[in-house]
């Protein structure tokens, strides 16, 4: 099938920098509040750093309660929320508030998975050298699971593509939208194997990417 690219090449473009756009906010954001949540969630545990069992019951609760909602249904689910943050429902932005909000979640988890597996005979004896606890997470928690932490992300990473083609499905903009508009509903398969073609080429990218700096952390 003949592809009139003077139409479709701008588009296409767009599509490519809204997806990507999604994701470095998604990854910035909803990164750093992911990883704030799941130190939360770790120090604030029985024994931790921290440990308030009201603050980590309840911030436990949050996350089992939106993590596991497949994101079709938790973007519109969090409509009013979408609505009353950014003004609309509809487009980028809203696509990209969800996405910030379920990323934050999810990232949380994983952050505080990492975070138990480190020896809590280091924790111990940087308390008794009387180290304060926000120096012991910054100095000693996060540098010994960075590696893992990075692979973490790297999968984040993965999994946010994914969910912004899915946020494509209602009206959210990206490869996702442009593939159901351009290829799907016209029929056009040529059109749908190039948007899958990017997405593999920037999920492989952030693989690549993503290994090269857990082997650097490392070896550190």
């Amino acid at each position: 099938m003949n592809i009139d690219w003077d139409t479709i090449g701008p588009v296409l473009l767009s599509s490519v920098a809204q997806t990507i756009g999604m994701v470095l906010v998604t990854m910035l954001v909803g990164g750093f509040l992911g990883l704030v949540l799941g130190i939360l969630l770790h120090t604030t545990r029985a024994g931790g750093l921290l440990a308030n069992r009201a603050v980590f019951t309840a911030l436990n609760l949050l996350v089992n309660i939106i993590r596991p909602i497949p994101f079709i249904i938790f973007i519109t689910a969090i409509g009013p929320v979408t609505l009353a943050v950014v003004g609309t429902t509809l487009g980028t932005p809203a696509a990209t508030f969800a996405l910030v909000v379920a990323a934050t979640f999810g990232i949380s988890r994983i952050v505080e998975q990492n975070l138990v597996g480190i020896d809590p005979g280091v924790i111990e004896a940087a308390r008794a050298m009387g180290a304060s606890p926000l120096r012991i997470i910054g100095t000693l928690l996060v540098p010994e699971a960075l590696a893992p932490l990075i692979l973490g992300y790297t999968f984040v990473f993965v999994a946010v593509v994914d969910m912004t083609a899915v946020a494509g499905a209602v009206g959210g903009g990206g490869l996702g939208d442009f593939a159901i508009t351009y290829g799907y509903q016209r029929f056009d398969w040529t059109i749908t194997a190039i948007a899958v073609l990017i997405i593999i080429v920037l999920v492989q990218a952030a693989q690549f990417v993503g290994n090269r700096l857990s082997r650097a952390a490392l070896r550190r």
